[in-house]
């Protein structure tokens, strides 16, 4: 099962939640895809932030001084004779999402949605630190971008 919230720290934000709502519930339509396993419970809270949150954030749990545009944190507990469970923190960075999407030429919900199914394969163990990792998860998002009628990101 995969349940989620939406929380916003910023007002921003808050014009911008019900469609990243319907963007969560679409992406969600290819879980398969994304490789949620039905063997896994997954709590997913999405926190809606600016700059100045999520630089915190990066330096405090990252040791990186400076804003990005999502950062995600998984706990992993595993229960005897129950399902797994994974509690999902999803951070997103407004002013860093304008700021890329405006530089790239990408409309903004697009761009998110990229973002967010890129989270999703890292809370389903996808990392993008050697080469063959990165194309791998760089071909999963384009699939699933695809499905959503996005254009390739890359």
């Amino acid at each position: 099962m995969i349940r989620y919230n939406i929380s916003s720290k910023v007002i921003n934000w808050n014009a911008r939640v019900k469609k990243i709502d319907n963007i969560i519930k679409n992406i969600l339509l290819y879980k398969k895809d994304l490789k949620f396993l039905n063997s896994v419970n997954y709590e997913c809270n999405f926190v809606l932030a600016n700059d100045l949150f999520i630089k915190k954030l990066n330096k405090k749990y990252k040791n990186i001084n400076k804003s990005t545009d999502v950062l995600t944190f998984i706990s992993t507990m595993d229960f005897k004779n129950k399902k797994k469970e994974k509690y999902c923190d999803i951070i997103f960075s407004i002013e860093t999402i304008i700021n890329d999407s405006n530089r790239n030429n990408i409309e903004f919900y697009s761009h998110i949605s990229h973002l967010i199914v890129h989270s999703f394969l890292h809370i389903n163990n996808y990392i993008h630190d050697k080469i063959k990792d990165y194309l791998e998860m760089k071909k999963i998002e384009i699939k699933v971008l695809k499905k959503l009628g996005i254009d390739n990101p890359y």
